[in-house]
C-alpha cells in the first residue's frame, strides 16, 4: 500500500512550503498546523491540501 503525500500551504500568501505523508483511512479532516512560513517570516496557520 502506498503512502499518500499531501503539501501544506500558507494560508496567508498561499506558497506551499511543506509537506507530509498522510494515511486518509483515518481521517476525513483536514489537518491545520501552526507554522513557519519563509515567504512571510512569520507563523503562519498551513492547511492541508491535494
Amino acid at each position: 500500500m502506498a503512502v499518500k503525500k499531501s503539501a501544506l500551504a500558507c494560508s496567508v500568501c498561499g506558497s506551499r512550503n511543506y509537506s507530509k505523508s498522510v494515511n486518509d483511512g483515518q481521517r476525513t479532516e483536514r489537518l491545520e498546523i501552526k507554522k513557519f512560513c519563509k515567504y512571510c517570516q512569520k507563523h503562519t496557520l498551513h492547511k492541508e491540501t491535494k
